[in-house]
């Protein structure tokens, strides 16, 4: 078995760095996208990775918080300068990054995690509930080509269709989807409230798209923890195979800690604990322990 502490991936391979805020504005309610600039970090990033951020004013609070990447900034050469990330309000640390405005100072560490896998498809499937569409934009540009991310570019042939499957509380919640669209990605909304889309959970339009769904189906998912074991017991039945991006909370996002450990099966009827922050956040959906 392949230590995990010497994966490419692992945090003695991050950059640690004081960044600079660009931007920071509302997407939708207590939705904010944060704007930094940060090349050394963009050039390597991954769709399906991580950072940790932390303010740099004061010690409350003390520990940085894992964001994942919504998608990278490029400058007028078409090189990657700069990150954005797309946070829902929840807590002090959030709170006090929505106030951060152009000019404001950040560290920041990363990239961190392992990413998606990108298996060849014809219908890449994603799966978001809350604030868990934020993985997504990245993975959707980089399976039709239309960015490169990590250096290297991926051979691979645009799916036939990609769609995103995205449920909130209520309309007012729902972010970035003008974002999705714009990259032609088709989008299927729910809301619990029925003020947009379907009126129901982000489930039911998942399995409205596996309804004849054929052997191209590649199903990527993120959001709650019950709605990821939903969307788990969905895919197994359908026989598609589904990747999770798991939510776990972390506090050092470097594997010290191992605050953040899953529960995943270990391919001999058992299971261990592992780390989101390095083994994850992105597992196959048939291992974890839900």
């Amino acid at each position: 078995m392949t230590n995990p502490l010497h994966a490419a991936y692992y945090a003695d391979s991050a950059v640690q760095q004081r960044v600079c805020v660009v931007e920071n504005v509302p997407l939708a309610r207590d939705t904010f996208r944060i704007r930094f600039h940060c090349p050394q970090i963009a050039k390597r990033i991954l769709p399906g990775q991580f950072v940790m951020m932390r303010l740099n004013a004061g010690d409350d609070p003390l520990l940085a918080r894992p964001l994942a990447l919504y998608d990278t900034v490029l400058d007028g050469d078409q090189q990657p300068v700069g990150l954005d990330i797309v946070y829902l309000v929840v807590g002090k640390m959030t709170g006090r990054l929505a106030k951060l405005s152009a000019g404001s100072d950040m560290e920041v560490w990363g990239p961190l995690g392992n990413g998606f896998a990108t298996p060849p498809t014809d219908h890449l499937l994603m799966v978001a509930g809350g604030i868990g569409q934020t993985p997504f934009l990245a993975l959707a540009r980089q399976y039709l080509g239309q960015r490169v991310y990590g250096g290297s570019p991926l051979r691979l042939t645009p799916p036939e269709r990609v769609t995103l499957c995205y449920g909130a509380r209520s309309g007012v919640y729902l972010a970035g989807v003008e974002d999705f669209e714009a990259l032609g990605v088709r989008v299927r909304l729910s809301t619990d409230d029925g003020t947009c889309g379907h009126r129901g959970l982000v489930t039911d339009l998942l399995r409205r798209e596996l309804d004849g769904a054929g052997e191209g189906t590649h199903v990527v998912c993120c959001g709650p923890e019950p709605m990821m074991e939903a969307v788990s017991q969905i895919t197994a039945v359908a026989q598609v195979p589904c990747q999770v991006s798991l939510e776990t909370p972390m506090a050092c996002g470097i594997g010290i800690c191992f605050s953040c450990v899953a529960k995943v099966r270990d391919g001999q009827g058992g299971w261990d604990y592992q780390r989101t922050c390095v083994e994850g956040p992105v597992f196959a959906a048939e291992r974890i322990e839900w």
